[in-house]
């Protein structure tokens, strides 16, 4: 039953569960061939920096802001609207023998999954819109090698 002070009439985002985290980069991949018999440290250094927001799929109804709080309150994570990666973070890792080590330095987004959906002013509900969604999470560098 309805409660009799009815219901704040707008569009409401709900989030159902969350998937990984997923890279994005800004700027360039760098890497470092070891062409040694042993193993070498490769460092890398950011030389540009960007910011990452959110970016969804589906119909996401409210702004990016209300979405990031049900997120967060959700999942028990510390995501946000947007990100900057920053010029001059470096990162030294071990490259090993006849290996090429990679690097990207950027923004770890959390996959999500959630509709927006429109409640009325007597708390009847709209139609559920799915979204999938990436939240920024995290700063940081996607290593990979081969």
């Amino acid at each position: 039953m309805p409660s009799s002070r009815g219901c704040e009439q707008g569009w409401y985002y709900y989030p159902t569960s969350k998937n990984k985290d997923y890279h994005k980069g800004v700027g360039p991949s760098n890497s470092n061939h070891n062409g040694t018999s042993r193993t070498a440290k490769s460092t890398f250094t950011s030389e540009v920096s960007g910011t990452v927001g959110i970016a969804f799929s589906g119909e996401l109804e409210v702004k990016g802001n209300a979405a990031v709080v049900e997120i967060s309150g959700k999942f028990g994570v510390t995501v946000s609207a947007s990100m900057t990666a920053k010029i001059g973070n470096s990162i030294s890792v071990p490259t090993p023998a006849h290996k090429t080590t990679y690097a990207r330095y950027g923004v770890y987004r959390l996959k999500s999954y959630g509709y927006s959906q429109y409640t009325y002013v007597n708390c009847g509900k709209g139609k559920k819109h799915k979204v999938t969604i990436y939240t920024p999470h995290r700063i940081g560098w996607a290593l990979w090698e081969d």
